[in-house]
């Protein structure tokens, strides 16, 4: 009898554990409209998965304020870096075919791969590739493919050599997008096809995210209805076309909308099982994705604001815990535009919302209050509290943003003392002429990389970059020899605060030719 009742206790549980409360979606509706407005968002796509079903998929605000056109659960946005779960996948389906092993040297996949060290060299394996522990530094590289260079695979893979590491292998987390466009190449190599048309063909077909596609480029001159970024500047809001980071590829380059990524969502909650019942990827290849390879601190706020615990990123999955579930999920930035897409396993439910601003709060607010909804937690309002964290963090970042007056100012030698070609051994040629008598510098794979030299003290120049919303000021300082010649030159962001880390112009070695 005793034995019964506890089966029976047990089974109620289990069943409770596994219920979701009713998530609210007519107060979700309320908060995205509220946290588009604190946020100044013109456009945004969500879309809650609950048990195996789609509770909600809808759009919000317009695609461009140019246009005015209305967003919908359709409309494409760049998902930018949650495209890496979508080369994750893509391996681990070679893996279920047998064609690749997690543990298999990379090397031997590509066997033109070189790193700084040859240590690391020899020994980085797939899982590596996906979880940021190579050693390279955060962004470390992005030069070679933000924003949208001219550069093809294989002048990125050989620019790799010549990263020195951040630090030593396997012993830190450090965000890189460039190993993940490696890991995209294994999929070329190891598939026979494209990664693009790998995606496509294996990934997204069979899921029917008909509409999604692995490249801006590729999406149907017919289909009109994907988003424009915008940038916040000077009180206003700029539409900012960028390519949705094509040139990112398996890092970041997908194009997708809240209806597809749905099928995504449900495809992850059941295990690798897809809509339709079939197997996409198997669950011991999803259990290695979701196991944290590399871990980090975990963050004192976070810990205040939701009761995290660890953090640590999987294989194309950041995770974490959330009032005492495993939280998988993910962020994607692009200039003008971001995603978040977020997960909890033993709830069964999962949540994507894309946006044309580059306002993350805005998106995180959304998914607290989903989150607080399915776990019955304690109402707060999550839109104003991220939101006076974010706008006093953007007064902090700015009012600092601009350089300080030099301490000991020094005049400059004649602008014509500091022409001429440089060289860094991955990015490639940056050339800095006199034009109209000013200095201009002009990075040769990077079109919107064209700005000004104005003198801060010195040898040291500040580059004013002719599209001001990229916001990447930065200082290049003139190493001279004795006959005040250039030898080479260093450079650094004006403000890490404002500038988007894949702006690595710390990682460059520039030489005269």
């Amino acid at each position: 009898m005793k034995l019964t009742q506890l089966a029976t206790i047990a089974l109620l549980a289990g069943t409770a554990f596994n219920s979701l409360a009713q998530v609210d979606t007519d107060k979700i509706d309320n908060v995205i409209k509220a946290s588009m407005a604190r946020f100044d968002v013109p456009g945004m796509a969500v879309a809650i998965v609950e048990n195996d079903k789609v509770i909600f998929a809808k759009g919000f605000g317009i695609v461009n304020l140019e246009t005015n056109k209305k967003v919908n659960k359709d409309t494409l946005f760049g998902i930018a870096s949650n495209t890496k779960a979508f080369t994750s996948a893509a391996l681990a389906k070679l893996v279920d075919e047998g064609k690749l092993s997690w543990d298999d040297r990379v090397i031997d996949r590509l066997p033109e791969f070189r790193l700084y060290d040859s240590y690391v060299t020899r020994e980085m394996r797939i899982r590596d590739l996906l979880s940021h522990r190579s050693g390279l530094g955060l962004g470390q590289g992005d030069l070679m493919i933000w924003p949208s260079t001219d550069k093809p695979v294989d002048e990125i893979l050989a620019g790799l050599k010549y990263l020195k590491p951040a630090s030593s292998f396997r012993s830190k987390y450090a965000y890189n997008n460039l190993m993940f466009v490696t890991a995209g190449e294994v999929v070329a190599r190891v598939s026979g096809m494209s990664w693009n048309d790998y995606i496509e063909k294996n990934i997204l077909q069979p899921l029917h995210m008909d509409n999604s596609r692995a490249g801006f480029s590729r999406i149907p001159k017919s289909n009109t209805n994907w988003a424009t970024g915008h940038i916040p500047m000077d009180g206003m809001l700029h539409p900012f076309f960028v390519n949705y980071l094509e040139d990112f590829r398996g890092a970041g380059a997908i194009a997708s909308s809240v209806s597809d990524m749905s099928q995504w969502l449900r495809t992850q909650l059941a295990g690798g099982k897809m809509p339709n019942g079939e197997q996409l990827f198997s669950e011991q290849q999803q259990t290695q994705m979701w196991h944290p390879h590399i871990t980090s601190i975990a963050s004192k706020s976070a810990f205040e604001s939701y009761h995290q615990q660890f953090r640590g990123y999987g294989l194309g999955w950041s995770i974490e815990d959330y009032h005492g579930f495993k939280k998988l999920g993910h962020g994607g930035g692009i200039l003008g535009m971001v995603s978040q897409v977020t997960l909890l396993p033993e709830k069964k439910l999962g949540i994507v919302i894309l946006s044309n601003q580059q306002a993350f709060s805005a998106l995180s607010a959304v998914t607290h209050e989903v989150l607080e909804d399915a776990l019955n937690l304690e109402d707060k309002d999550w839109v104003e509290d991220l939101a006076k964290k974010h706008f006093e963090g953007k007064q902090k970042a700015y009012a600092n943003a601009s350089p300080e007056a030099p301490a000991d100012y020094q005049p400059q030698l004649p602008n014509i003392n500091y022409t001429g070609t440089l060289h860094d051994d991955w990015y490639g040629d940056v050339i800095v002429e006199q034009l109209d008598g000013k200095l201009r510098i002009d990075f040769t794979h990077t079109k919107r990389l064209k700005g000004t030299l104005e003198h801060y003290t010195g040898n040291t120049f500040i580059v004013k970059w002719d599209e001001k919303l990229l916001e990447a000021d930065a200082f290049i300082t003139f190493d001279m020899d004795t006959k005040n010649r250039v030898n080479g030159a260093k450079m650094r962001a004006v403000s890490t605060a404002v500038t988007d880390f894949s702006f690595d112009f710390r990682n460059l070695q520039l030489k005269a030719k």
